[in-house]
Formats: C-alpha cells, structure tokens, sequence
C-alpha cells in the first residue's frame, strides 16, 4: 500500500508533464487526423495535401514553443570543472 501512494503522489506531481506528452503526441498526428477526415469528407488530393502539411509545421513550431526550455542550452560556468587549491 505505501507503494501505491508513492506512486500516485508521483503522479500529481508530473501531471504537468503528462499533460505535455498528451498535447505533443495530438500534434504529431494532428495533421493526419485531419487528412483522413477531409478524405472521408470527399476533397480532393491537392487540398489534403495542403493542409496536412500546414497543419504539420503549425504542430512542429508548437512543439518547439512546448519544448523551448529544454532546447535551450545551460550556462557553460556551470560545466567547469573543479580545481583544487594550493
């Protein structure tokens, strides 16, 4: 049992990045969703193409926005290594 509320405060303390996970993966398949729904609905081939792609590099640049602050790179003072005094 202790086992099991360790494991749900885990969660709750994660759900931000849960939630995050949840909205990248609806991003990467965004673009497909929407193509097979404009093709159950009869257009043609040109205009499929168009905005899945659209659709597509709207995801990608969100998934940029989403994951900007691991992109970015650390303070290189903190890469240093340490030296010992005389």
């Amino acid at each position: 049992m202790p086992s099991l509320k360790k494991e749900i405060r885990y969660t709750k303390t994660s759900f931000s990045q849960i939630l995050y996970g949840i909205i990248l993966v609806g991003l990467v398949i965004s673009g497909l969703v929407f193509a097979i729904f404009l093709r159950t609905a009869g257009f043609n081939g040109t205009i499929i193409s168009f905005s899945g792609i659209t659709i597509e590099i709207l995801g990608i640049i969100l998934s940029y926005l989403l994951l900007r602050r691991y992109v970015i790179p650390r303070d290189e003072g903190s890469n240093k290594p340490i030296q010992k005094e005389k």
